[in-house]
This record gives C-alpha cells, structure tokens and sequence, in this order.
C-alpha cells in the first residue's frame, strides 16, 4: 500500500458531487414517469367493451363444447368428438360443421 495517498483534486470532487447529483434526479424523474404511465395505463377510462356472447347455443344430440371463438356476424363451437360447428349470430342457427379428423 502507498504510505503517502496523493490528495484529490477539488475540481475532481466538484466533478463527482454534479455527476451523483445529476444521475440521482435522472433517477427520480424516470421513476416518476414509469409510476405515472402505470396509473394512466391501468386506471384509464378507456376499457374496451366485452364482446357480445350469445345467450344460449344448442349443439347437436352428444356434443360437448371444449372451446368457443367467434367473429363478426358468427361464432364457432369446438366439440369433444373434433368438429367445428359455425353458428350464425344474428339467427343462432348452425351456418357450417367441420369434422377435424
């Protein structure tokens, strides 16, 4: 070790207090952006509306429904034994039934 540290610069020092002083408000201004989008992103009034889901769907004699999607003007059932039945909207009534296998 060097018995004899050489002593610091003030304008060194004066570098170092501004460098610590400007990366502390840099911190504190980014935080400040970040809490603030999250409060704008989250507790926003733009929610979007749920869509439309029909009341009741009516599948065929032993059918159970495993998934649903739907677009506009339909909407499609998945069913356990693989097919894909497309209802119209509007009427409710089976537009188209694909078989998966």
């Amino acid at each position: 070790m060097d018995e004899n540290p050489q002593p610091v610069s003030p304008a060194t020092l004066k570098f170092l207090a501004r460098l610590v002083t400007v990366l502390t408000a840099t911190m504190i201004v980014g935080l400040l952006v970040i809490v603030g989008l999250l409060v704008t992103r989250f507790w926003g009034n733009d929610t979007p509306a749920m869509p439309h889901l029909p009341d009741s769907i009516t599948l065929p004699q032993g059918a159970r429904a495993t998934a649903f999607t739907q677009g506009p003007g339909w909407y499609a059932v998945v069913t356990d034994d693989n097919r894909i039945l497309i209802f119209d909207r509007a009427t409710g009534e089976m537009r188209q039934s694909v078989d998966l296998n």
